[in-house]
């Protein structure tokens, strides 16, 4: 089984949470018992269970992109005004 990052999990919700652990725990078990077949269907369980941490993820990053050029845009303007 395919873990997703630590940072995803991070912004997983406590139910979502909850769940990719059991899925993570099922799929392990199949896959210790040579049920591949089953642990594949485990895994693309677990792979929709964290599509809204990676939204959620990406917002992030969306955020901090936009605080960084808002920072680099005040930046330029005080350097333009010390210039005057």
């Amino acid at each position: 089984m395919r873990h997703c990052s630590v940072q995803v999990r991070g912004l997983l919700t406590r139910d979502e949470l909850d769940r990719y652990n059991a899925l993570m725990e099922v799929g392990s078990f199949l896959e210790s018992q040579n049920r591949y077949d089953l642990a594949y269907t485990v895994q693309k369980e677990v792979d929709i269970l964290i599509l809204p941490g990676i939204e959620r993820l990406k917002e992030k990053g969306r955020e901090r992109d936009r605080q960084t050029e808002a920072y680099l845009e005040a930046k330029r303007i005080l350097e333009e005004d010390d210039e005057d």
